[in-house]
């Protein structure tokens, strides 16, 4: 990819742990005018991952609500061609986009050591990985370690470790994005922005699998 800034990320590609640059300047996404979101402003958010979105290393399954990374993955051109895929990087959508309100879900992790876990807007450039351009909020798991991540800045999370099964938490008006453990049913680290537009669940997977559990309530007593 040809680069005008270089980042400090390190993620994996093709089953390789690689360092990599940005792609050049933020590009937006324009969609075919046959698609269509499902719109979510209330508080029990439901979504499944959506397959135009998936990068050809993810396969999905359990009725498109988990997702599992395969090393070598399909041939590129062999996957149907659509400008909402990812193209450089293990990234899968959900098939919502928020535009209000305060919403909840759950991932179980499954054998990975390298995962992401957030949101993006829903046009985010499909030649970027979740977490390195200033349209994306991420948590990750990576060198057995928590981070949060936007535009590429990393923040250590240190009050989390390898979990199962981890809580995100997004209130959409307050602009914030949260890290819930669940079985201590707090907030351990919080990322803060003003959303301005349309977001969308967002996983990114370099091995193992993800199965993403949505239409939940907020648990009670959380903290943070």
């Amino acid at each position: 990819m040809a680069s005008s800034r270089s980042v400090a990320c390190v993620s994996r590609l093709a089953g390789r742990t690689v360092s990599f640059v940005s792609a050049s300047p933020k590009k937006s996404v324009l969609w075919p005018a046959r698609r269509q979101f499902i719109t979510s402003t209330g508080n029990s958010l439901q979504f499944r991952l959506d397959e135009r979105t998936a990068h050809s290393s993810l396969d999905l399954f359990k009725k498109d609500t988990g997702v599992i990374y395969r090393v070598l993955g399909l041939d590129p051109s062999h996957v149907q061609a659509n400008p909402e895929r990812f193209r450089d990087w293990a990234v899968v959508f959900g098939d919502e986009k928020i535009t209000g309100g305060r919403h909840y879900w759950e991932v179980t992790v499954k054998k990975s050591q390298e995962f992401r876990v957030g949101v993006a807007e829903a046009l985010m450039s499909r030649d970027d990985c979740v977490g390195t351009d200033g349209s994306s909020w991420v948590f990750g798991y990576a060198q057995r370690k928590w981070f949060a991540m936007t535009n590429n800045k990393i923040v250590p999370v240190t009050l989390v470790g390898k979990a199962d099964r981890v809580g995100v938490l997004l209130d959409f008006e307050a602009g914030v994005l949260g890290l819930v453990d669940i079985e201590k049913r707090r907030v351990v680290h919080a990322i803060r922005n003003h959303f301005k537009t349309p977001l969308c669940p967002a996983f990114g997977l370099w091995d193992g699998e993800l199965l993403t559990h949505s239409g939940l309530e907020e648990p009670e007593g959380l903290e943070g």
